[in-house]
Formats: C-alpha cells, sequence, structure tokens
C-alpha cells in the first residue's frame, strides 16, 4: 500500500506567472496588460495612476474586476511614491515578523512595467532600483544621456548591493515583433545577401499621427520631453543598432561591432507658422477657425468626423483627449460622446497665458500652424561603420558562417545606414526600407520581407507574422518574453542575467547603446557635425559613469 509517511512534499500551488505592478496607467499600459492577462502570462496585481478614472479602469480590466468590491490597499496607489513607500513599511513588518510573506493580503510584487511619461523614468526606475523588483521600463530609458548614464549606475549599483542582477528591459519593441525577428535572421543567421553595404530605413510617422502626438500632444516641446528622434523614432535607430551592430546571437555574446561615424541633419519643416493658410486669420482654435471645413488638420474633421464615427476608434488617439470616451459612448450615447470631446478640443490658451501653464497639457484643438511644438517632423540620420575586424568565431559568424564565407573581415566590414524619419504621409508608423548586400538585396515593409539574389535573379517572398495589435505584434511579443525572462529568474531556473539574455536578447548595456546613437545624432544635428563614436562614447558614457563613481 501507499506509504503515509509525512516527508512527501505537500503539492505546491500552480503559480499563473510573476506578480505585477503598472505604474502608469495610459495607452502603453493597457498595451502591455492586455496581452499579459489574456494569455496568463503573469498576474497583474496593482496599479499606479494619477488619474481615479484611468486607475479605476485599469484595475476593472486587469486587477479586481467589474464587481463593486473597494480596491484593497495593496492594489492601487494615487502615486508611483506611495508605492514606494507602501513596499519598504510591508518588508519592514515582514522581516519583524508581524506579517507573513506568504499571505495573501500581502503579498509582494515581483515585476514592475513603468509606463508613466517619459521624463518621470528617472525618479522611477531610480526608486524601484534597491527593491530588487525586475523592470521593464517604456522607451525611451530617459530624455537626457545625463539621465540614462543615471538610470544605468542607479541599476547597477543596485545590483552591487543586492548581490545578484534583475531582469532590466526597455520597449524597444520593433526587436521582438515576428517580422523583424525573421528579418534579422535572414540578415545575420542566414546571410541570404552576403555582407551588408548599405541600409535605407523610413519611418512614416504619419500625416494625423504626428499632429496628434507631437504638434498638439505629449511629445511637442523638447523642454518638456526629449526631441522626436528619441520620442519617436529611439524604436528604429534600436531595430539597425540591433539587426547591425550586436552579436549575431544573444545567448554567445561577442564584440558589438560599433558605429564609427554619426551625422544628421533635420528640422520642424512642415507645422511652423510660416505655412499657416492667410484664410485662418487670427485663429487659433480649430473649432473657432473659418476655414475649419476645408483644413486638413481640422481637430473635429480628424476626431470627430473621422475617429468618433467608428466605434473601433474609441481606444487611442481619442482616449487621450478624453479618457472617459468609451464609457460615455456606451453609456450615454454618441451625442454625449461628441459633446464632451468638442469641448475639450475647444480649449485654448491664449497669448498672455503663461508658457509654465501652456506645456502643463495637450491642447489637442490647438491649430498645427500655431502652437508651441518645436520638435523635428523631417529627420534624416547617417550611421557609418568601418572595418573592425575579428578572429572567426562562429557566435560572430552566426550559424554556417565561417572566415571562407564572410571573407576576412568576418561580417565586420564597413557598412551605411541612412534613416529617415518624416511626418506627412499615408502610412501610420508602418516602417518600410531596403537592405543592399554584396550577393543581393532585400525590400520590407511592416507586412512583407522579400529577398532577390543576384545569382540567380530570383526573388523570394517570405510570410511573415504579427502577434497581437501594437508595433507588428512587437508589443504582445516582448511583454510576453519579459514575464518569461522574469518567471524564470523567480522560480530558479536560470539567474536574472541568463534569464535576460535568452528572453529578450540583449542586457542593459546594449539598451544604453542605442540610446547613446539617438543622443550623438542628435548632437550632429544641432551642431552641424560628424560625431566620432568612439571619442564621443569615451566622454559622454565612460566619463558619466566615472564621475558618478567618485560621487
Amino acid at each position: 500500500m501507499p506509504s503515509l509517511t509525512t516527508d512527501v512534499p505537500a503539492p505546491q500551488p500552480v503559480r499563473r506567472g510573476p506578480r505585477i505592478l503598472f505604474i502608469g496607467a495610459g495607452s502603453q499600459g493597457h498595451a502591455y496588460a492586455e496581452p499579459i492577462t489574456r494569455l496568463h502570462l503573469g498576474q497583474v496585481v496593482a496599479v499606479c495612476e494619477p488619474i481615479p478614472f484611468k486607475r479605476s479602469e485599469f484595475g476593472q480590466r486587469y486587477i479586481w474586476g467589474l464587481s463593486n468590491r473597494t480596491p484593497l490597499p495593496h492594489e492601487e496607489f494615487a502615486d508611483w511614491a506611495d508605492f514606494v513607500k507602501y513596499e519598504v513599511n510591508r518588508r519592514e513588518r515582514v522581516k519583524s515578523g508581524e506579517i507573513k510573506e506568504g499571505d495573501a493580503e500581502f503579498k509582494g510584487v515581483e515585476a514592475v512595467f513603468v509606463t508613466v511619461l517619459d521624463e518621470l523614468h528617472v525618479p522611477v526606475v531610480k526608486a524601484l532600483a534597491p527593491l530588487g523588483l525586475h523592470i521593464m521600463c517604456e522607451k525611451p530609458l530617459a530624455t537626457s544621456l545625463d539621465a540614462c548614464i543615471d538610470i544605468l549606475g542607479a541599476v547597477t549599483r543596485g545590483w552591487e548591493v543586492l548581490g545578484r542582477k534583475t531582469v532590466f528591459g526597455i520597449g524597444h519593441v520593433l526587436r521582438y515583433s515576428p517580422h523583424n525577428i525573421l528579418l534579422r535572421k535572414l540578415v545575420r543567421v542566414e546571410r541570404v545577401v552576403g555582407d551588408v553595404i548599405s541600409v535605407e530605413h523610413a519611418e512614416p510617422v504619419g500625416w494625423w499621427h504626428m499632429a496628434h502626438s507631437f504638434v498638439r500632444g505629449n511629445w511637442r516641446r523638447q523642454d518638456m520631453t526629449a526631441p522626436s528622434l528619441l520620442t519617436k523614432s529611439c524604436h528604429d535607430i534600436d531595430f539597425l543598432m540591433w539587426l547591425l551592430c550586436s552579436p549575431a546571437s544573444p545567448n554567445s555574446p561577442g564584440t558589438p561591432h560599433v558605429p564609427s561615424f554619426i551625422s544628421s541633419t533635420g528640422t520642424r519643416n512642415l507645422f511652423r507658422k510660416a505655412r499657416k493658410p492667410i484664410a485662418a486669420g487670427k485663429a487659433t482654435n480649430c473649432i473657432s477657425c473659418p476655414i475649419e471645413k476645408s483644413c486638413l488638420y481640422s481637430a473635429k474633421s480628424i476626431y470627430v468626423d473621422k475617429l468618433l464615427a467608428d466605434p473601433e476608434n474609441l481606444d487611442w488617439p481619442l482616449k487621450s483627449v478624453v479618457p472617459e470616451i468609451e464609457d460615455l459612448y456606451f453609456n450615454d450615447g454618441k451625442p454625449a460622446a461628441e459633446k464632451r470631446l468638442l469641448e475639450v478640443l475647444a480649449e485654448d490658451y491664449k497669448a498672455e497665458t503663461p508658457d509654465s501653464e501652456v506645456k502643463q497639457r495637450s491642447w489637442f484643438g490647438r491649430c498645427v500652424w500655431d502652437g508651441d511644438n518645436d520638435v523635428c517632423d523631417d529627420q534624416v540620420v547617417t550611421i557609418t561603420w568601418e572595418d573592425d575586424s575579428l578572429p572567426a568565431t562562429g557566435a560572430e559568424n552566426g550559424v554556417n558562417g565561417s572566415v571562407a564565407e564572410v571573407g576576412a573581415l568576418n561580417g565586420r566590414a564597413a557598412k551605411t545606414v541612412l534613416f529617415h524619419m518624416i511626418a506627412p504621409t499615408e502610412k501610420i508608423c508602418e516602417r518600410r526600407g531596403r537592405i543592399y548586400g554584396t550577393t543581393g538585396e532585400i525590400s520590407y515593409d511592416s507586412k512583407t520581407i522579400s529577398v532577390h539574389s543576384f545569382a540567380t535573379g530570383e526573388t523570394i517572398n517570405y510570410p511573415t507574422e504579427t502577434a497581437g495589435k501594437g508595433h507588428g505584434g512587437g508589443d504582445e511579443s516582448m511583454a510576453e518574453s519579459f514575464c518569461k525572462a522574469v518567471e524564470a529568474a523567480v522560480s530558479g531556473e536560470m539567474e536574472a542575467s541568463a534569464a535576460q539574455r535568452h528572453w529578450l536578447g540583449c542586457e542593459i548595456e546594449e539598451i544604453v547603446r542605442s540610446h547613446v546613437a539617438v543622443f550623438a545624432a542628435e548632437k550632429a544635428r544641432k551642431e552641424k557635425v560628424v560625431v566620432d563614436w568612439k571619442d564621443f562614447w569615451e566622454v559622454e558614457v565612460d566619463g558619466r559613469l566615472k564621475k558618478q563613481a567618485r560621487a
């Protein structure tokens, strides 16, 4: 008969992935929380959000449900600092024996998604780092190079104090879309066009998307956030650095082939007062403008006539204008939603309004030709690599690479990238480009990849996949990869650094390197110079880290 001894291990509860806190309940927070909940990748157990409606909506969707129960104290916080204070106190109570870590009411979180405004990333991440939590920070890491290095120093110092690493990711979601993973495999592992000679890559921002986010919205001013190359196109610079700079296999780290020079030109060309139609007169708001009905960028036309006409469009960008738009539409009817939308669009500032007040919020009904925006709507970046050969290794060359196949330069030959960010486009953020190699050419957009062989004259079209909606499936895939990395680290299956390399494919240093490329390009644009990568890194990165260490 079966043994009745008590040394048989008691059955352990099945884990449902890491326990996750979201700091920020905006559109990007929902973009990550939704697939985590739907795919059971983890448990969203708490939210920090200062706007009550957004906090309540997020909690009802992912945490406490649609029941009428009052959220528990550990499930919602009005401010991220409130959570930090709560968590420090909770740990002290556990340590003193007042409460038990395993008690359902007092369980801590294991991972945090930081999806607040860009300028808040530094204080939030620096406050979280000493707690030893696994962190996924929305892009960009920070709004200045100094702040990026500050985060790097805070996280690595936190690891030293803790005596262990944690998983740290960044929302560079283009890396995680199935389409781009296949594209990189074709280029770096299978080497279908030989050595890369040159790349042309474009991000078409979209005519009304640029107006919404970078002329009227949160990212319109550099003194509020950062240059548009960082806030909008750091995705693309990271994609290009990942494609050409990072080692072919993240699981066999090698020496990155870093750029040699970076240059850039760009300006606010389209959305400026010089292009304001004469017939608009002194009007500064669409609702009161005499040519509103004929203006391409009429806020009423975009938000009310086009977007509100379709109930499928009630998420972004309408929720950026009126967060409660869905409730109004479905509970009170379309006329009520339209009325509230028009009220918000009619809000405007005057010439005498203090600038400190103007920059505190978005003005979605403001004339696009007469606003306070100053970020580029047309920018070109050129990144140049020089020959940088290393001894042949399988890790550097890919699966089948050898010196005979790739040449004496071992796949690290000179190459050039031309990146173009442009606002007035039909496509909305549907990237496109061409890769020119020694043996063939690749053309791609957000849905297709075509490889042409010079030797055979044949063109092969590769089918691509998507996972979810955002960024070609990159949002969902990145959230999944992060949760799996954290679960592997929390369960003890892998050390955090190994889990990060396996699931996220990069270390924090690579995250920072992509940001450095953006800031180097901005220096080149503003100062009209060509930036030497080695010198820039030595001064701006190593110099800052040494200064931190001395401090």
